[in-house]
């Protein structure tokens, strides 16, 4: 059992984040991928990407050990989406914590010699390391990654909608039934081993990660008392959500039609409204002003296709059944298996 110890100030420094950054999901899918046994909702997953390892990718693939903690590439190559972005932070990442994270994995002797390499600062050990994160990325998690970004993004806009309606304790009190449990002022998580951290005044963030099934884990740097420990929330929680995932652009043609009707930009903001969030979340994530945001908010809201609601001092733009019934139908034209 995991016992998350929260004081005032933990809660009032609880917040939600929409992922735990495209490297260390990328790990988290080579850990999947190695499993023996996989969940309904990952097995056509593992069914395309198998074989799809190039030998580019070796150098991250060797470090995977056989039992005990991997890397932690939350840590060395930061949490953005963008994989470039977390491999240029993993080449400027402090030789000290690379060294740190490595002693900490359990590698064979075949395994040490070039993690030994890696940890006492050898340039082209580092590049090669990058490289293999991104080659990774490419086979196993970049083909499902827009898809997987809208679902991460979905995840996150239900937790914040929770907090909004029940406050902190009330998103800890149904955060992941039944593997987790809020029993004031303690998180219970279920977990292999026994493990009390105290969150001493630095707060937490839940952030939804794709390649995990029905378990959380906390990730923290322990070395680092100002880093905030992040707990990750499985965004994948039954076979439906996995099926949508796992198309190798599949719904690249619908993308075109619904942008040559709508506009590219309009098309995005429909569907990221599918699971509803507000304007400036809507800017953030389609990379404009909040004022176009609104402005491409009101068209769609004047042609029926969202609808817009205000909770407090805050707005919610939601996708309409008529907007679900026009992508839903796209996306039935564009595979030419439609009705005549």
């Amino acid at each position: 059992m995991l016992r998350i110890h929260f004081t005032a100030d933990d809660l009032a420094r609880t917040r939600v984040a929409s992922t735990i950054g495209a490297a260390a999901e990328t790990y988290y899918s080579l850990e999947m991928l190695g499993r023996r046994s996989l969940a309904a909702p990952f097995q056509p997953w593992r069914a395309k990407v198998t074989g799809r390892l190039s030998q580019d990718a070796r150098p991250l693939t060797v470090l995977m050990p056989d039992h005990g903690p991997g890397l932690d590439l939350l840590t060395l190559a930061g949490d953005s989406p963008d994989i470039g972005e977390a491999a240029d932070t993993l080449l400027r990442a402090p030789r000290s914590r690379v060294r740190r994270e490595l002693e900490a994995v359990a590698l064979d002797s075949a395994r040490s010699s070039w993690a030994r390499s890696l940890a006492e600062g050898d340039g082209e050990a580092r590049r090669h390391l990058a490289a293999a994160l991104v080659a990774c990325h490419r086979a196993t998690v970049g083909p499902y990654w827009p898809a997987a970004r809208s679902r991460l993004e979905a995840v996150r806009a239900q937790l914040a909608r929770t907090f909004l309606d029940t406050g902190v304790e009330g998103l800890l009190a149904t955060l992941c039934p039944p593997l987790v449990r809020w029993s004031p002022p303690v998180l219970e998580v279920r977990h292999p081993r026994h493990l009390d951290v105290h969150l001493g005044g630095r707060g937490i963030v839940l952030a939804p990660t794709l390649f995990s099934w029905r378990e959380l884990s906390l990730l923290y740097d322990p070395y680092d008392e100002e880093s905030v420990p992040r707990l990750t929330v499985p965004a994948v929680t039954d076979p439906a959500d996995g099926s949508a995932l796992w198309h190798d652009g599949d719904g690249a043609g619908t993308d075109e039609a619904l942008g040559t009707l709508l506009g590219r930009t309009r098309a995005a903001a429909l569907r990221l409204l599918v699971d509803g969030c507000g304007t400036t979340e809507l800017a953030g994530r389609l990379g404009i002003t909040p004022a176009a945001a609104s402005q491409h908010a009101k068209a769609l809201r004047g042609a029926g296709l969202i609808t817009t609601s205000r909770r407090g001092g805050c707005v919610l733009h939601v996708t309409t059944a008529l907007g679900r019934e026009l992508l839903g139908g796209m996306r039935e034209g564009v595979g030419g298996g439609g009705r005549p």
